[in-house]
């Protein structure tokens, strides 16, 4: 049975876990307490890629205190060498002893094996303290481990009556600025964003993470199934990824000279295969992945069951039965055909409002 004060320092290493949103990926976000004679005696958080673990940053700061102090830590601690030693070997040899771990790392490198290292050589060990808070911070990489590709979120921004954009295709600005900062915020912490070529050509968006603070952009991917992106496209400034359906060695190239990778992966129907697409991005390290596209390609996305959350911004007008919709979807026959949703979460956004629902 876990304690008042066992959930209150586990809830300060999620708030320290949470300082790594935009800056640990591939990396899961870890925070650590260390707790002895009810005094924090060391505190850290997995800041970025190749830098020193959370348990690392906490041991460096309680120094000789580390020892008999009690660890909270919201992933178990890691037992392999990857990019830096492992954590549990770092906190036996420090003495700790006890450590409380919010869940086990999905890594099949670690899978337990650091929970039953440290336990084998004798320190107390229990895991599962505020362990849905904790699989929520690192949904992406809990996808990527355990299912083999990223956790999938859609961003659409539509008025009351779910129109994306006018029958011209006209759809600037259908939200308020607190909307589209809110935007930023999730881009940031995505690896990967993910659109069509149709919103290239129509937009020429940079699809790049703005106005926010951030040691790294995410990676921009176009799904472009007869290579139609233009190589002047301001997407393609800073490198991006365009996915085409055909070999065509004229156009390829073009797009390579102007700082692009292009990866072939038809479907055999003419179109990008998109549930490979999101294989490959899993072995590229990609967690999570933010879909901004427009109705052919959101469609597509959701009959193929690869959406995950849908993050739909709602602007206080309505533009009419021609406009544009969310998802082009084959008409329905029945009832039991629909995409059923689990609300998540639904508050203003400034003049907006925003909805988070899961797909079922």
């Amino acid at each position: 049975m876990y304690s008042a004060d066992d959930h209150r320092y586990m809830a300060q290493a999620l708030c320290l876990a949470e300082l790594g949103l935009n800056s640990t990926s591939p990396n899961p976000r870890v925070g650590c307490v260390m707790v002895r004679e009810a005094q924090v005696v060391g505190e850290g958080w997995h800041q970025q890629t190749g830098m020193p673990h959370a348990e690392v940053h906490a041991l460096q700061q309680a120094g000789a205190a580390a020892r008999g102090a009690t660890v909270y830590v919201t992933l178990e601690p890691c037992s392999h060498h990857g990019r830096t030693p492992p954590c549990a070997d770092a906190l036996i040899a420090a003495g700790v002893a006890r450590v409380v771990a919010a869940m086990r790392d999905p890594n099949p490198q670690v899978a337990g094996r650091g929970l039953a290292q440290l336990q084998a050589a004798g320190i107390a060990v229990e895991c599962g303290l505020m362990e849905e808070a904790a699989r929520e911070l690192n949904i992406g990489f809990v996808s990527r481990m355990t299912r083999g590709r990223p956790w999938v979120y859609t961003k659409v921004a539509a008025s009351l009556d779910g129109k994306t954009a006018l029958a011209n295709g006209v759809s600037q600005w259908i939200t308020g600025p607190a909307a589209r900062q809110s935007v930023q915020l999730l881009r940031a912490r995505c690896c990967a964003i993910l659109t069509g070529v149709g919103t290239v050509l129509a937009d020429d968006p940079q699809m790049n993470v703005r106005d926010i603070e951030t040691s790294r952009q995410p990676l921009r991917v176009v799904v472009d199934s007869q290579l139609r992106t233009p190589p002047s496209a301001k997407i393609l400034a800073g490198g991006a990824l365009i996915v085409s359906a055909i070999e065509d060695a004229a156009k390829i190239q073009a797009l390579r000279t102007a700082g692009a990778e292009v990866l072939v992966l038809p479907n055999g129907n003419g179109r990008v295969d998109l549930a490979r697409l999101l294989q490959v991005l899993a072995e590229r390290e990609i967690n999570e992945i933010m879909v901004e596209a427009g109705v052919t390609l959101n469609g597509a996305m959701l009959e193929a069951n690869l959406i995950d959350e849908l993050v739909l911004y709602m602007a206080p007008m309505l533009l009419g039965d021609t406009a544009r919709g969310l998802f082009a979807l084959p008409a329905l026959k029945q009832m039991d055909e629909r995409k059923n949703l689990v609300l998540r979460d639904v508050r203003q956004v400034g003049c907006d409002m925003r909805v988070i629902a899961r797909v079922k």
